[in-house]
């Protein structure tokens, strides 16, 4: 393995968690996963956006940002990390979500944070058609993501790809998984497990899994 810090990126419902999960175990990794279920503003925040949206990312942004500050001072005897997430999201989500006065205050906030911690080795992003993505939302039942719209998951997926091919700070693997199962289909799961260990240089590497 190349790489120490891997980030599981991807749209909601994508199965960024069910993946770092198996690779984790896998990898014999230390797993770090978002705490999503303690944010108190997320039911709240798909009720009423406008109102919810700027507590809804401070709160996402400072529990990232705890977990990660925490994970990089213990990382001196871990050979391998994997998270489902990495810190940028919190730009992105902010970039949809919040107003012009609240996206100032809120980057000014992350640049601070953002600033203090380490870019992953390798972020994998995983691609996923809208239908698809949003088939995942309505299978996993959460009742708050039920009216999730398709104009919200595209506007999300516009953000993460504009980003991950404007930066040029680590490699990212793009992930077409739009067609397949990642977890019943031994054969793409491996196939996912051999990119993640080969070495690639910075910028972006796309890959049709189907």
């Amino acid at each position: 393995m190349y790489y120490k810090f891997i980030s599981i990126e991807g749209n909601i419902g994508v199965g960024k968690t069910t993946l770092a999960k198996r690779l984790s175990l896998d990898f014999k990794s230390r797993l770090l996963l978002e705490q999503f279920a303690n944010n108190p503003f997320l039911p709240k925040f798909y009720k009423n956006p406008k109102e919810y949206a700027f507590p809804l990312e401070l709160f996402f942004m400072a529990e990232r940002y705890s977990q990660l500050k925490k994970h990089k001072e213990q990382d001196l005897f871990q050979p391998i990390t994997i998270a489902d997430y990495f810190f940028i999201k919190s730009k992105l989500f902010s970039d949809t979500n919040l107003g012009p006065d609240e996206k100032r205050l809120f980057n000014r906030l992350f640049e601070i944070m953002f600033s203090s911690l380490s870019n992953p080795d390798l972020v994998v992003y995983l691609y996923s058609n809208i239908d698809r993505l949003q088939k995942n939302i309505q299978k996993r039942g959460r009742v708050f993501e039920k009216e999730i719209s398709n104009e919200y998951l595209q506007n999300i997926q516009e953000k993460y790809l504009d980003f991950l091919n404007k930066q040029n700070m680590f490699p990212v693997l793009i992930l077409d998984v739009s067609e397949v199962d990642f977890i019943e289909n031994k054969r793409v799961y491996q196939k996912i497990k051999s990119l993640i260990s080969s070495k690639y240089d910075i910028g972006v590497h796309r890959f049709n899994l189907s």
